[in-house]
């Protein structure tokens, strides 16, 4: 039987939408895979940079060098503990000198919304906890604030991070990362660019970004990785405020991981008393 023209017109039209919708299924499913491909790729990273962290570690001698805008110096040295319970960073530092700071002690415990952070100030006997807008205040007159700690010891979780590709930075291969931190940590950051070195999962550049102004930098030195055991760090590190012109360098002497540490260098009634 012949067909009409509205009939012929009528199929051609359900073809063409049928070879579109087809055409939608196939450019949906393959958004969908692209969007898998690049969270397990992410996934990785960051799962590769928290492994890297060992389930234990104490730093003998940590050594701050805080550098004022004028040249000034000043030299805090101490140690750090660090561990892993259910997956989730505990770090605690002690001040050995300068005299006017020792004692001094700082405590950081990751939880399931955020962190729990102490610091402990022997002039005043008392352990003050540290909450919200705080947490970006400077650790002791250095470049460091409280909640870079984590970010030092190669480590985050609150907040939403992107991979953005692959590059190569100062002679290492790099996977570049973007967090944006949780809104319930209240950081004056918005944005935290990190290079993280493919070889070792050891962050060795980040930027914090204040609005639309890289505030600070932390840059590894070029030959500033170190490995104990199967875990790797960085030795060597610059935090730069680049808005005040000051910097902090930090050099981590004597590790030793995968210690049986007591539980009171991450307890908040404990952590300050003794070595």
């Amino acid at each position: 039987m012949r067909q009409s023209r509205r009939e012929v017109v009528w199929g051609e039209g359900m073809r063409a939408m049928r070879w579109r919708r087809a055409l939608l299924m196939v450019a949906c499913g393959f958004a969908a895979g692209t969007a898998w491909a690049d969270d397990a790729a992410r996934d990785h990273v960051v799962g590769c940079m928290r492994a890297n962290i060992p389930q234990s570690v104490q730093v003998k001698e940590v050594e701050l060098t805080a550098t004022d805008r004028t040249g000034g110096k000043r030299v805090l040295r101490g140690r750090l503990y660090g561990t892993r319970v259910d997956e989730r960073l505990r770090a605690m530092i002690k001040i050995e000198s300068p005299s006017d700071l020792a004692g001094a002690a700082y405590l950081m415990r990751e939880n399931g919304g955020g962190d729990d952070m102490y610091v402990y100030v022997p002039a005043l006997r008392k352990v003050r906890r540290i909450t919200g807008s705080a947490a970006d205040n400077s650790l002791w007159g250095t470049d460091i604030s409280y909640g870079d700690v984590k970010q030092i010891n190669n480590a985050f979780s609150a907040g939403q991070v992107d991979l953005l590709g692959e590059s190569e930075l100062s002679g290492h291969k790099v996977h570049m990362l973007a967090l944006h931190p949780a809104p319930e940590t209240d950081s004056r950051f918005g944005l935290i660019r990190l290079w993280v070195d493919q070889a070792s999962c050891v962050t060795i550049q980040a930027e914090f970004v204040e609005g639309q102004t890289v505030r600070k930098r932390l840059v590894v030195a070029p030959d500033g990785l170190r490995q104990t055991g199967e875990h790797w760090y960085a030795a060597d590190a610059q935090m730069s405020d680049l808005q005040e012109g000051t910097s902090t360098r930090l050099k981590v002497l004597g590790v030793s991981s995968d210690l049986n540490l007591s539980g009171r260098y991450f307890n908040p009634s404990t952590f300050y008393i003794g070595n």
